[in-house]
């Protein structure tokens, strides 16, 4: 006699291909019915909600594949849960552990629930290489900086390798309600979706691809081309992995395989300069969960007492790629047009609002989140958290990064600025950065009329950054 039905509630493990919550589930012996409930989150932005539509959709055409299917529920997480358990029998609820803080609060509250009406339920750990709760320095403190913290978990055990199968997943007699995804009224109208669509593929196939192309073609160039915005030297793998597309253990193993595997000098190095930047997004989760309260309050206490100048009209201007400073404006740019901005871009831009335009780094993050594909609670924060020099591991405020420098450092010809800032595609080299410093015949030339069809700075960058230190002598901690 077949065991009741589990449920698999699905969140951030959108995937049929070594998922460890559907591997409990099967081992469980019984009909395992996959569900995933959509809230109406406002935390879930405009180009996260386009994702997701996308991802549920590959999802479900996988596990039907194996003979499953993706059961879609809306409202309440707790009330759809019971719902389920009431219609399917299902004797126990299995998730992905999550670590963000309101979500941790939420998931406690449907445990002890779902507990108190006979219901096994469990999370499972399906996001992360290390569970940050079992991690902490030789003090027993929670570590602050990321070095010891990536020293720490190279010590661990070598995370799990990946599976292929589960064996056949056993269906139920009668398959329960679902929503059609359409219904869910997720992804936003009109032309930006197709703008989107011309620069990602959600779901598993596009995450594996992603993941082949990069080991293929571009880590061995990693460490010089990750800092190069003007190719794509990056994994691309930052949203797949947000929804879970494809397990971080994937990405961390097929990494470690190729480093073993490519013989050619520098490969040891590139490879580790990759899995490094996978334990930085640990790091990440990591702080999150020892420290909640940074989602809106800055880890350094200090930093709550900071003058911020908020202003919409210069806000506006920076969310518009508008601010008069080329690399600025290319990075914000790039985020509206496709979802995603460079990293070396996004610390430019973020040190830009903070620093140069004084505005609050919560402003900034609440924008990044509503407009990046990878948009991710723990990343987002700590990045801003650490560019505002408020959180931990943080840059120090008085490192101010001049965006003119910036620019000609890390896009010398201007090919970055040229692609997001069309109206500057004629400028030479010499002035791609600076274009105010241009001679008037030069502007002529390169059909730029500044103030017209490109603005001027918004802001004098050196009288900026005295304002911004001024500011931070003001919290007595300079």
């Amino acid at each position: 006699m077949l065991r009741p039905p589990t449920l698999v509630w699905l969140r951030r493990n959108l995937r049929a291909k070594d998922n460890l919550i559907l591997k409990a589930a099967s081992g469980r012996g019984g009909p395992v019915i996959l569900v995933y409930i959509w809230g109406n989150d406002p935390a879930v932005g405009s180009v996260s909600r386009w994702w997701l539509e996308r991802s549920l959709q590959s999802l479900d055409r996988d596990l039907r594949a194996l003979d499953s299917r993706l059961i879609l529920r809306k409202g309440n997480a707790l009330k759809a849960l019971q719902a389920l358990i009431k219609e399917s029998k299902a004797g126990a609820v299995l998730w992905d552990e999550s670590f963000e803080p309101e979500q941790r609060k939420e998931d406690a509250k449907i445990r002890a629930a779902l507990l108190r009406k006979g219901t096994f339920c469990d999370s499972i750990n399906d996001s992360l290489l290390f569970n940050p709760a079992r991690i902490f320095n030789r003090q027993g403190k929670p570590f602050k900086v990321f070095t010891p913290f990536w020293n720490h978990c190279l010590s661990l055990t070598e995370p799990s390798a990946p599976f292929q199968s589960y064996g056949r997943l056993i269906s139920p007699s009668v398959w329960p309600r679902s929503e059609k995804i359409k219904d869910l009224k997720l992804g936003p109208k009109g032309k930006w979706p197709r703008k989107l669509a011309m620069f990602w593929d959600p779901g598993s196939e596009g995450a594996l691809a992603a993941l082949r192309v990069f080991l293929k073609k571009k880590i061995k160039d990693y460490p010089i081309q990750h800092n190069n915005p003007a190719v794509k030297g990056t994994s691309g793998l930052s949203p797949h992995l947000h929804f879970g597309e494809i397990s971080i253990r994937e990405v961390w193993h097929a990494t470690r395989k190729h480093a073993a595997s490519d013989r050619r000098p520098g490969s040891a190095r590139s490879s580790e300069a990759f899995l490094r930047q996978l334990v930085w997004r640990e790091f990440s989760y990591y702080l999150l969960y020892h420290f909640p309260g940074t989602v809106s309050r800055p880890l350094r206490k200090e930093f709550s007492k900071f003058p911020w100048k908020t202003n919409r009209r210069v806000l506006r201007a920076w969310q518009k790629g508008g601010t008069g400073y080329p690399i600025v404006d290319a990075g914000m740019r790039q985020l509206w047009g496709s979802g995603w901005m460079h990293n070396r871009v996004r610390m430019i831009v973020a040190s830009f609002l903070v620093k140069d335009l004084l505005q609050p780094w919560q402003t900034g993050a609440a924008w990044f989140m509503d407009t990046l594909a990878d948009a991710d609670l723990a990343n987002n924060t700590f990045g801003w958290q650490w560019t505002a020099g408020c959180g931990a591991d943080a840059a120090p405020y008085f490192r101010i990064f001049n965006p003119v420098l910036q620019g000609e450092k890390f896009d010398p010809e201007g090919s970055y600025v040229r692609r997001w800032v069309p109206e500057l595609s004629g400028m030479p080299s010499r002035f791609i950065h600076k274009p105010w410093q241009a001679p008037l015949e030069v502007l002529t030339k390169a059909g730029v009329k500044l103030g017209q069809n490109y603005p001027r700075p918004i802001i004098d960058h050196d009288a900026a950054r005295k304002r911004a230190l001024f500011a931070y002598d003001r919290t007595g901690k300079a």
